[in-house]
């Protein structure tokens, strides 16, 4: 892990830009209440982030309290939060196809989870 993700800077940052990028696209596509309604939620997120310091889950999030214990955490929630995604889209998938549809963009997304998985499975194997 860099030097900048343990940055207790790092999160409160990264959610701000997000919150600027969501900001510009809700703007472009005409959407100002969201926009400012997107900017100001991640804004709040990113202050949480900074201010909440004192708790160990926010230290966790932030990374500048990792440790062994919470990689073993992100690496378990990751996997989590992995295979709901691509349950979800295997289903959304079949939703599609069962009404007539092609499965756009759902076949796309799991075609990019799968050959993801495989080339970082290959990768771990020829490194390990």
């Amino acid at each position: 892990m860099t030097t900048m993700h343990k940055s207790r800077w790092f999160l409160p940052l990264f959610s701000l830009a997000l919150g600027i990028a969501c900001f510009a696209a809700f703007w472009i596509g005409g959407e100002e209440g969201s926009a400012w309604f997107a900017l100001a939620l991640m804004s709040v997120a990113g202050l949480a982030f900074l201010v909440g310091g004192r708790f160990d889950m926010v230290r966790g999030l932030r990374g500048d309290g990792r440790d062994e214990y919470w990689a073993r955490l992100d690496v378990h929630a990751t996997a989590l939060a992995g295979h709901v995604v691509i349950a979800t889209i295997i289903v959304m998938c079949l939703w599609e196809w069962a009404h007539g549809r092609d499965g756009s963009p759902y076949v796309a997304l799991g075609s990019i989870a799968g050959i993801s998985y495989i080339v970082a499975l290959a990768a771990l194997r020829i490194r390990s």
